[in-house]
């Protein structure tokens, strides 16, 4: 007798098989019906969770060729044995080093305003800067930044980079920043009136940061608008303690820091 295939749908209709992927950890996709994309980070009952580059997360059911890898179809299936172990990360997003010794501080430094940004750039970047042998240091203001500039001598072995605070066109900060003219220093900085404003609200609670009137202390006025006790170093203190990485500051800092290590750090 003749045998017949069961499936009798047209072969011009049949779908290419296409590969079946383990669906591992850290393993990038894009998923077809939204285009989200994103590393996975759970599989799980049918289901697997990715995380996209700003920590999102979302759910996806592994359904035949939902997904995308370089562009084509694949099946996720869940991975043979067990997930791989994440790499782990610093503060600020970098692949950790484990059993990474500090390295020799370079005679380059970078510079910031105050002991409030000191702080906050080590809570975030404190372990890549070990690695990298940089040395922050506070200012206490940038009045006097371009004597402090040609104190320091840069060099190309020796670069400078400085950080300041609401560098916006127009400000007192600005103008200041102008004087400043080297190819071994690199001054940059952030919009904020302080460094309390590149910590997200929702990190440390509140649905803003508060408008304090021009002439009154930035600090104190935000410590009387939040029903904060007057004692702005404790506030600081809570601020710090809601800050775990790099998630919880605002992008307009996070790339002035990154980019200042760049710059010191450059062969």
């Amino acid at each position: 007798m003749r045998s017949y295939n069961p499936d009798l749908t047209p072969p011009w209709k049949r779908s290419a098989p296409v590969p079946e992927v383990p669906a591992d950890r850290d393993l990038v996709v894009e998923e077809v019906g939204t285009g989200f994309c994103g590393a996975v980070i759970r599989c799980e009952a049918g289901t697997v969770t990715l995380e996209d580059r700003f920590g999102k997360h979302r759910v996806f059911p592994m359904e035949p060729r939902g997904f995308l890898i370089d562009g084509r179809p694949v099946t996720l299936v869940r991975p043979a044995g067990p997930a791989p172990a994440r790499p782990t990360r610093t503060a600020s997003g970098s692949v950790a080093v484990p059993g990474a010794r500090a390295r020799v501080a370079r005679a380059g430094r970078i510079y910031v305003e105050g002991r409030h940004d000191a702080e906050l750039v080590e809570r975030v970047w404190g372990d890549d800067l070990r690695i990298e042998g940089v040395v922050v240091e506070y200012l206490e203001g940038v009045d006097d930044l371009p004597s402090i500039v040609a104190d320091f001598a840069p060099a190309p072995d020796a670069r400078l980079g400085v950080l300041v605070d609401h560098l916006v066109p127009g400000s007192k900060e600005s103008r200041i920043a102008a004087q400043v003219s080297s190819p071994d220093v690199l001054v940059v900085g952030h919009p904020y009136i302080d460094v309390w404003e590149a910590v997200k609200p929702s990190s440390v609670g509140i649905p803003a940061w508060p408008t304090v009137p021009r002439g009154q202390d930035w600090k104190t006025g935000v410590c009387q608008a939040l029903n904060w006790p007057p004692n702005t170093g404790a506030a600081w203190q809570h601020i710090l303690s809601r800050v775990h990485s790099y998630k919880d500051l605002e992008p307009a800092l996070l790339g002035r820091v990154e980019e200042l290590i760049d710059f010191v750090t450059a062969p």
